[in-house]
């Protein structure tokens, strides 16, 4: 790795994402707002539009990636909330990696309610009038062989996200101008990629960070199928591992919400039938129920102590109104002895939903103790000089030995706060 790059890529985003310091923002705010991912592709609208906070802009080395519009969806019916066409952002693959595709589908929460789905058409989370025109390839989308050494030269696209249900919905409320047509919008993504050369893939990656972490997961074995048989295919979810967990006041408040999600959407019939033959609904939107059943090889990389659970599944402010663990979730330092053991117990069942998965030699593990949210596109989290590692092992590497099979990855970090290679996310 060249110091330099690997310097400069460290200091910009170091001072951008791995030490935030911005307002706190509450479970209501989360939701009704869908400001629930802090991905690169946010910084700057999110910082300011929400907080208030300016964010530096993109390093003028990142590669910028124009944005297409799927001209075709509509006759379709593969629509945004709004009606708008959907959309992604292709950079090219050249040389070794010219017949390969990385296929990043785009986080962002969910709305589980008419009144947030509302709101969120009025935004870039759910109409491609907002979408931004270029966005920056970083990370796992980079196109520099020293910031992303196993996958810069293939054909890398970023599948927008602006239907509220990770890519999962098929459905519609009329009365409230509302298209759920995320299912669609996957397949009609899928089939315009494939006559733009996918179909002659020799390796195929599915990625997907946050909600698009967590469709990446749905869609895994499906996008197996939609593949000729001779491509190699495997699947990467970045934090998608969003747990069926108690809260702190003892309740089941992410539950609750993707219980509207699933409901509002009409999820049902694109949920794993290996798991709805035996769990309601809900439940199967929750990985842990449905990740042992998947068979095309995958990959999970996650924080133990995910930052965006935290603040939004575990200790949201309906579930502690006196505001005790503001300070926790805001600052991981700021934990008390009986808060990180609470933590712990979250970890703990983590590791727990994996076991089964785990065991199988074809999948891969990253789960570090960091509170972290989405690693893959940060380029400080992906591969840096100042990365975060496991055993001294970049994601990047693990994520790479696994998919060509140069390794077996199953890399689970000791509990925190052992790991000091860690870019926590601290709010303010």
């Amino acid at each position: 790795m060249e110091r330099s790059m690997g310097f400069w890529c460290l200091i910009f985003v170091g001072i951008l994402m791995s030490r935030w310091v911005v307002k706190s923002f509450e479970f209501d705010e989360v939701f009704s707002k869908n400001r629930t991912d802090v991905s690169l592709l946010e910084t700057v609208s999110f910082l300011e539009s929400v907080y208030g906070v300016s964010a530096a802009a993109p390093p003028s080395n990142a590669l910028m990636v124009g944005l297409t519009l799927i001209q075709g969806a509509a006759s379709k019916g593969a629509v945004c909330l709004d009606g708008t066409l959907p959309g992604y952002h292709l950079h090219r693959g050249f040389g070794t990696g010219a017949n390969s595709w990385l296929i990043q589908l785009e986080g962002g929460g969910w709305c589980n309610n008419i009144r947030s789905c509302v709101y969120r058409k009025k935004t870039h989370r759910g109409s491609s009038t907002y979408f931004e025109k270029q966005i920056p390839f970083t990370g796992i989308l980079s196109n520099k062989a020293e910031e992303n050494p196993d996958f810069y030269n293939w054909n890398r696209v970023k599948i927008r996200y602006c239907d509220g249900a990770s890519f999962a919905g098929d459905s519609e409320n009329k009365a409230a101008g509302l298209q759920f047509r995320g299912q669609r919008i996957w397949l009609a993504a899928i089939e315009e990629l494939m006559s733009r050369g996918m179909h002659n893939a020799n390796q195929a990656l599915l990625s997907g960070c946050s909600a698009g972490g967590l469709a990446s997961l749905l869609h895994c074995d499906e996008f197996r199928t939609l593949l000729p048989g001779r491509t190699k295919v495997k699947c990467l979810s970045d934090a998608g591992l969003f747990m069926d967990a108690v809260d702190v006041s003892g309740g089941h408040t992410l539950r609750s919400f993707f219980a509207g999600v699933v409901s509002l959407q009409g999820l049902q019939k694109n949920l794993p039938s290996t798991c709805t033959n035996h769990l309601d609904p809900t439940s199967c939107f929750f990985p842990q129920n449905f990740i042992a059943n998947i068979k095309t090889p995958l990959f999970i990389l996650n924080a133990a102590y995910d930052a965006w659970q935290l603040q939004a599944s575990l200790a949201p402010s309906t579930a502690d109104p006196n505001g005790n663990w503001r300070d926790c979730k805001m600052n991981n330092q700021r934990c008390s002895v009986s808060q990180i053991q609470f933590l712990q117990g979250f970890r703990n069942n983590m590791l727990n939903a994996v076991k089964g998965f785990g065991a199988s030699r074809q999948n891969g593990l990253f789960i570090n103790s960091c509170f972290a949210h989405c690693q893959s596109e940060r380029q400080d989290t992906w591969f840096a000089d100042d990365c975060t590692v496991i055993n001294n092992k970049p994601v990047a590497i693990a994520v790479g030995e696994w998919y060509f099979d140069r390794a077996s990855i199953k890399a689970i970090d000791c509990a925190y706060p052992c790991d000091n290679s860690c870019h926590n996310l601290v709010f303010k």
